[in-house]
């Protein structure tokens, strides 16, 4: 009996894209997940004041109270990402499924909005992973676009379909 072989690549192909599909899926709720205690907690602290009172205790408390069944992603230190990722991003459905929690968490400390903005829809564009978006973010792609003349160069080496041939098209003259 004669077989395809490309039937066995077609199925792997799938199973594999159908992974990919549940961990996507998987990552983005618990973004939710991590979102909505955020704002739990925000909600919580402010009591409708402008400044909460309490902020350092409630994370403390939360995270004592949290930490010994759901382990150390529930530590003081997670429970204020929360807080801030909620206070940082305030509306649940501008949450992108393409981002993970990590990619988030690393956007947590760009700062501003427009950077922010920026590097979201160009980890979206690009299908950055978390180190790609990094890399990015360090090397402060933002700045140098604003500064320069060729901003299509730039944009082309930060996705990597083209490597700098001169320093000048990555760096603005001075001169």
């Amino acid at each position: 009996m004669l077989i395809n072989q490309s039937v066995i690549a077609d199925i792997q192909a799938i199973i594999h894209d159908a992974k990919d599909k549940a961990i996507r899926l998987v990552d983005h709720e618990r973004t939710l997940m991590y979102w909505q205690i955020g704002q739990r907690i925000f909600e919580e602290e402010q009591q409708g004041k402008d400044r909460a009172d309490y902020g350092n205790y409630l994370t403390k408390f939360i995270a004592d109270q949290l930490e010994p069944e759901y382990g150390s992603g529930f530590s003081k230190r997670q429970i204020e990402l929360f807080r801030q990722f909620y206070r940082t991003f305030p509306i649940a459905n501008a949450l992108r499924s393409q981002l993970g929690w990590t990619h988030y968490k690393i956007l947590l400390r760009v700062d501003s909005q427009d950077k922010i903005d920026f590097y979201i829809a160009e980890s979206i564009k690009n299908n950055w992973t978390t180190r790609q978006l990094e890399r990015q973010i360090h090397s402060s792609l933002w700045e140098r676009l604003l500064m320069s003349n060729d901003r299509d160069s730039i944009l082309a080496v930060a996705r990597n379909e083209k490597q700098p041939s001169d320093a000048k098209e990555i760096i603005k003259d001075p001169m």
